[in-house]
Parts: C-alpha cells; structure tokens; sequence
C-alpha cells in the first residue's frame, strides 16, 4: 500500500530523515560513493547550457566528461548533450543526445495494484534533499521541482562527485620486473526521489575508460500497512507467520537518445554467436559470429551469446575503425505480465512525444498506443531510441527492515572502438597497438 499524494506531499516536507551513503549494489557500478580529491579545472566546456546547468569533470586519469543537466515534471533528472574527451583526444566525442528514466513499473503479485511511479505516482515531486555527508567530496546542486507541492520548489537534490572503482587494469611486464595498474576515476551523478514508502536512488556512472553505468537502488522502508499477503504470495516478516509482506516486481526502464560523434544517424547492429561441437580432428567446439544490422524497430530480448551496439555513421578512431557503443545489460528478471515488459531492449525511431515506456501521457496520434511495445510498428530507424528493460521481482525479506539495504538494478554502454587504444594506456606502452613485436 503506497500513501496517497497529499499525505505524501506533507510527509515529505516534513521528513528531515536523509538516506544512507550509497552501498555497495550487486549491478555492475553500484557501489559506495567515496571521497575524492578535487580535480584540476578543466577547458570550458561547449556554451550548450549556462553555468548552473552545466556538469563538467576532469577526472585524474585524464578524462573530461561534459554533459547539461535539466529537471522534468515526471521523469526527473535529464541529462543531456552528454560527451567526454579521453586522455590524447583532441576534442570531445559525443555520445548522448540526452539520458534518462523512462519508467518505474511496479505491479504486485497478488494483482490487487501496480504503479508507474514516473508517470502515475509524481516520482519527479518526491525529490529529496541530500546532506554533505551523502555526496561526499562533491557537490550539491539546488534543483527547481517544477509545478512543486511545497511552498519552497528548490530541493538540495543533486550529488556530483567523484570516485575510485577498484582496477581500472593491472598488467605485469614482459621481463617480470614491472607492473603496470592504474585505480579507475568515475564521475557520479545521482538524484533521490521518494514515492511512497520507498526512495528511489537513481545514479549514472561516467567511467574515466568511457564506459557509462545506469542504475536504480530501491531503500526506505517496508510498507507497514501492506503486511496482508495471506493468499500465499507473501513471505513473513517479524514473529511467526501471521504477517506476509506481499511481493510485487520493480521494472525500471531507461530511455537513451543516442548521437554518436554529434549525429543522430546512427546504425544499430545484433551479434549472436553459435557454438558447435568439435567434429573429427579439432581439438574444442567452435564459435562463429555474426552480425545482423537493424534497420528497422526492434523489440529484443537477451539471450546467451547475443548482443547489441549503436555505431557511429560519421565518426571513426585513429585505426579507421567506426566509433560505437555496446549495450551491456545488467542482471533481470523480466516481468511478463504486460506487453511493455516483455522484452528486454526496444529500439524505436525518434518521436518527441514518445517518452515514457508505460502510461505515456502524451497524445502521439490515432492509434498510437500509450507504451513502447506499441511504439515498434515497423518504422525505419534513421534516428534510433534506445528502452531498456531491467526487472527486479522484490520478495522481502527479515533483513529488508528498518531501513530496507538498497537494492540495485541497471545496465551499461561501453566503448567499442570510439578510442584506438584504452584511453588510460600509460605513455610507455602506446607503440602497443595492434600485431607489435618486442623490440630487438
């Protein structure tokens, strides 16, 4: 059982609780958010958004990331114009018309209720303020909630800092007698957002080696009033039996308008690879891959052996090879109980008005429908649109009071040859690249 919007709009103004520091999540990036010495001040970046709208971080291993920032009614945080200039690049490389959520779906196993938090349940009103303590090293920015609840709109809600993610690469010399490692730098940036009983951490993760993180961390608490799963498909929590409660599925989708090298022309490609056994004569099984391009909607799903990448129409690396960035999911469990959650990965041609992947409440013409699943009809794609699908089916547990740990689900996008080397390549191996040999 959720609150409804006016007794959560007071509760809000008047919780002064702030959520813990972020915690170590089991998708690929979440972790805890550590302090980081400041970085030197870097070039100006491109006069896209003013000052206050801007991010920009020169991280120590050498990368800067550029991107604007915006605030909407339903979605959110936006981030937009979204570019980074690795370590011996002579400009910055756009990646990212804009990135954001595109939905937080949550249905319950009893089929009683389900939410679309964006859209349904005012995640954008539920923004929280954050302490110091929660962004540390960084800073807090001051967002306007637009058409806000409370009498002040202006939310301390922003966290961007900085962070150490572990290896970034460990290497040990021919002669075994060197080691090359470098730590690996991110830049965070992360919102809280409060529906219900639950607060929403919503992160994006932007590696010093290109890669960007998205991930969604459920907290808060357990509804005290939604202890009522008798019919079985509940678990108990607290003594004994008596009090179930009910399980229910957290689908959050991400929307990703990709322009690779500042074009929206992009071409999207599917790899599978197919494993045979070894025949007469060959010492282990074979792989072959191949590649199929996507040229017109697509709604995909994950399998072994399967993945997919945007390339680049105009740009290409030092080696002549096309730019591009793969799509890397993270671990799901994919709800099948509506069409829009049905599959893993949506690739629709642009339209402004489609924005939300359920409940979209935009009026997009006749016949339209009001969810991606609709949205894949067959149109050519000459300006692709990336929705992610990452489930969670959450069934509580002892542990998840009180406070509930946060619980993580998201994804990735690496680069796959937008540099012709690793970006964090110390200077003493750059001849490396391609079929070298030793020198004599």
């Amino acid at each position: 059982m959720r609150v409804n919007s006016y007794t959560k709009a007071r509760t809000r103004a008047a919780v002064g609780l702030t959520v813990a520091a972020l915690a170590a999540g089991a998708t690929a990036g979440a972790g805890p958010a550590t302090a980081q010495p400041k970085a030197a001040p870097a070039a100006p970046a491109a006069a896209d958004c003013s000052a206050a709208y801007r991010i920009e971080q020169k991280l120590s291993t050498g990368t800067t990331w550029r991107m604007c920032w915006r605030y909407d009614g339903k979605a959110g945080l936006v981030l937009e114009n979204i570019s980074y200039q690795p370590k011996g690049e002579p400009k910055q490389i756009k990646v990212l018309n804009s990135a954001r959520l595109g939905q937080i779906h949550v249905p319950y196993d009893d089929g009683n209720i389900e939410y679309d938090d964006l859209t349904g349940f005012d995640f954008a009103q539920g923004l929280m303020n954050l302490a110091p303590g929660e962004c540390p090293g960084g800073t807090i920015k001051t967002v306007k909630v637009p058409d806000s609840w409370n009498e002040d709109p202006n939310v301390k809600g922003l966290c961007t800092t900085t962070r150490s993610r572990g290896h970034a690469y460990r290497m040990q010399g021919d002669t075994a007698n060197k080691v090359f490692q470098a730590e690996g730098k991110d830049l965070l940036v992360y919102t809280v957002n409060q529906v219900g009983w639950y607060e929403y951490m919503t992160e994006w993760r932007f590696q010093d080696d290109g890669t960007i993180t998205m991930n969604v961390g459920a907290t808060g608490s357990l509804s005290w009033d939604d202890y009522d799963a008798g019919d079985g498909r509940g678990w108990p929590i607290g003594k004994g039996a008596s009090a179930k409660a009910t399980s229910h599925s957290h689908n959050a989708f991400w929307r990703l308008d990709f322009a690779l090298d500042g074009s929206t022309k992009n071409n999207v490609e599917q790899y599978d690879s197919t494993v045979t056994a070894p025949t007469r004569g060959q010492r282990a099984p074979t792989t072959k891959t191949t590649r199929k391009k996507v040229t017109k909607e697509l709604a995909g799903d994950s399998k072994a052996y399967r993945w997919w990448r945007m390339v680049s129409a105009t740009g290409k690396n030092k080696d002549g090879h096309a730019r591009s960035y793969e799509i890397v999911p993270g671990p799901t469990t994919k709800y099948p109980g509506r069409g829009y959650t049905k599959h893993d990965l949506y690739v629709t041609q642009y339209n402004k008005c489609e924005l939300f992947a359920s409940n979209n409440p935009g009026n997009c013409g006749a016949g339209a429908g009001k969810s991606v699943d609709k949205w894949v009809n067959g149109q050519a794609l000459t300006h692709p649109v990336v929705w992610m699908n990452i489930g969670f089916h959450h069934i509580a547990r002892d542990e998840d009071q009180q406070p509930m740990p946060v619980h993580w689900q998201g994804f990735s996008i690496a680069p796959r040859d937008v540099t012709a080397m690793n970006p964090l390549t110390p200077a003493e191996l750059g001849r490396q690249n391609g079929h070298w040999r030793p020198r004599s």
